[in-house]
């Protein structure tokens, strides 16, 4: 038994596509683990956006969280996050306004900094413009996010062209508007969301360091506005949850090789099956970056996996935490269905 209460749960999907799935296979298996977190409790189900990688379909967000909306009936969704630096504010601000006009008080814009691609996606998301442009979009970026929140209004803003004041709406008729967050892995956006009195989230899932300092920082320097009176945060957690921790180890492993290649820089792939991560052999200093991981994921048993997870939020001072589900599935597995990331969702959903 944990001696820490229990944190409200929540889901991040990179909609992972496995080697022996198609896209739609991905897409369909991530609509049932959506499922899933609607029918156990869970608070809000977030997808990412990543470009042009072998086993991540989740590359436009607002698309994603339509058809997860649409097959869902109470759970929050939203995007974690959509990077920024790759859209027109205006667009990003349609796409919400009205992903909340059909699903409202139900959507979050989760906002990020990192352009989430490689430099020829970058390329190809700026219709082929100059290098320099992916640096300027980076640089402003607190711009671009002051731009998106009131573009989002009902009220909308007035937009100065050729000495005149033209008005400019997301949607024409709006009746409420999506949460907007500030994700982050570094320091910038802590201080960006706790100036502009915003909720924040680091990427412990991703990063797993830095997270302390970020959170202090963010709550030490919040400045009150009219949508958040005081901070709000929660964590992001890669979580592998399985009947015994024998179990939850074995598929841990498709995750922690995938993971491998991209902090080693080896060729990305389709995240490997169970079977097949291990039979894999890995050099020892490969090992020990492998076996590093776990010591920042939550594995183990329901019981096991329960007490990490109220532990670090325990930790951080949050009460919701957000896990990423990153079980591999065994060879056999039907192609549009992920039954390992639904069990960790279970198990650590349930009670006792």
């Amino acid at each position: 038994m944990s001696d820490h209460p229990a944190p409200r749960l929540s889901v991040l999907d990179l909609v992972p596509v496995r080697s022996d799935q198609t896209t739609g296979d991905a897409v369909a298996a991530s609509l049932s683990l959506a499922r899933v977190a609607d029918a156990t409790g869970y608070e809000r189900y977030w997808v990412a956006e990543h470009h042009n990688m072998p086993a991540v379909a989740a590359t436009n967000p607002p698309v994603l969280i339509a058809m997860i909306a649409g097959a869902t009936q109470r759970l929050r969704v939203g995007s974690g996050g959509v990077m920024l630096p790759n859209h027109a504010p205006l667009v990003v601000a349609e796409q919400f306004a009205l992903l909340e006009a059909a699903y409202p008080g139900r959507i979050d814009l989760g906002i990020g900094r990192a352009p989430g691609s490689d430099p020829v996606t970058s390329w190809a998301l700026r219709h082929g413009g100059p290098a320099g442009t992916d640096d300027e979009a980076v640089a402003r970026f607190a711009e671009h996010v002051g731009n998106v929140v009131a573009m989002l209004s009902p009220e909308g803003v007035g937009l100065q062209l050729s000495g005149r004041t033209h008005a400019l709406r997301a949607t024409p008729v709006a009746r409420s508007v999506p949460t907007a967050w500030l994700l982050g892995s570094s320091d910038y956006s802590a201080r960006l969301a706790a100036q502009r009195g915003m909720p924040y989230v680091f990427a412990h899932h991703f990063s797993g360091e830095g997270t302390e300092r970020a959170l202090h920082l963010y709550r030490s320097t919040f400045e009150p506005s009219a949508e958040l009176a005081a901070p709000r945060t929660f964590l992001t957690v890669n979580a592998v949850v399985a009947p015994t921790e024998e179990e939850a180890r074995r598929r841990a492993r498709p995750q922690q090789l995938s993971m491998l290649a991209l902090r080693t820089g080896q060729p990305l792939r389709p995240q490997p099956t169970v079977e097949e991560a291990l039979a894999v052999e890995l050099p020892p200093s490969h090992q020990q970056l492998v076996d590093a991981m776990l010591e920042r994921w939550v594995v183990g048993d329901p019981a096991q996996a329960r007490a990490q997870v109220a532990a670090l939020a325990a930790q951080h001072g949050v009460d919701e935490v957000m896990v990423h589900p990153v079980p591999g599935e065994t060879t056999g597995v039907a192609a549009g269905s992920s039954p390992a990331r639904e069990e960790t969702l279970r198990l650590l959903a349930a009670d006792g």
